[in-house]
């Protein structure tokens, strides 16, 4: 649709969600949110998208927050209850999910990265907290950024809104890689490729052990355990084991 302002195109197992919304650099606006939910919602449930990448057009990957809408609005109009189920949607989504940032991102867009299972960045974009500077806090995305910082930075840039560039955001987790900004879509690719050599069950079961939170070591072990011989035993690790031993690819590697 030519007012829509979040595109969804599937193309050999990589379904591409771009934000098209460049006249206000990619602000998270109510329809922004909304077209943005409905398309990863398509390209989870899509059986031949194998992994998910969230790019972007113009300048910034995302400004955050549209506070044009903001401005005057009560706690209920901001998109405070909408936008943790976004950012829950990309965090939780069995799909693996790759966030290709060629500009800036703030704020909430920062949320939307970190939510990410891979972030890569041109080296000359940027970041940035700034709520504090304008009156309000980082609470909504400190659910999925705190997990990926560093403590110590955390506390700095939460606290004094600096900027920082590509390469820091590197060093303390917030992305997997800064590459120069022609090598973007190589690096992109890259990771695309080696996450469509997973099995996608085995992907999805792998992703929530990951943001498990164990009760205790035993407990771990134990339910780790399990979920190891099931996928041993289950279809898709007896045909990778097959594959490995016959030296042919796994029936889930997409084809040329």
């Amino acid at each position: 649709m030519a007012d829509e302002l979040v595109h969804l195109s599937v193309e050999r197992g990589v379904a591409t969600i771009t934000l098209d919304s460049p006249h206000n650099r990619n602000a998270l606006s109510a329809q922004l949110r909304r077209e943005l939910r409905a398309h990863l919602t398509t390209a989870i449930e899509a059986s031949e998208a194998r992994v998910i990448v969230l790019d972007h057009t113009g300048t910034v990957f995302c400004s955050g927050m549209d506070l044009k809408e903001s401005k005057g609005a009560g706690s209920s109009d901001q998109g405070v209850n909408e936008f943790p189920e976004l950012l829950q949607l990309i965090w939780e989504s069995p799909t693996p999910v790759v966030a290709k940032l060629a500009g800036p991102a703030r704020a909430g867009g920062v949320g939307l990265i970190a939510a990410a299972d891979i972030a890569v960045a041109a080296e000359d974009a940027s970041f940035a907290f700034t709520e504090v500077r304008i009156g309000v806090v980082p609470a909504v995305i400190s659910v999925t950024v705190l997990p990926r910082l560093l403590p110590r930075a955390a506390h700095e840039l939460f606290l004094t809104g600096e900027k920082f560039d590509a390469v820091r955001a590197a060093q303390i987790g917030l992305i997997n890689s800064a590459v120069p900004a022609d090598r973007l879509d190589e690096e992109v690719r890259r990771y695309t490729g080696m996450l469509a050599l997973g099995a996608p069950q085995a992907l999805a079961a792998t992703k929530q052990m990951l943001r498990r939170h164990p009760v205790s070591m035993a407990d771990d072990f134990a339910a780790m355990l399990e979920l190891s011989a099931k996928h041993f035993a289950g279809e898709e690790g007896q045909e990778g084991i097959a594959s490995f031993l016959q030296k042919r690819p796994a029936s889930w590697v997409p084809q040329d």
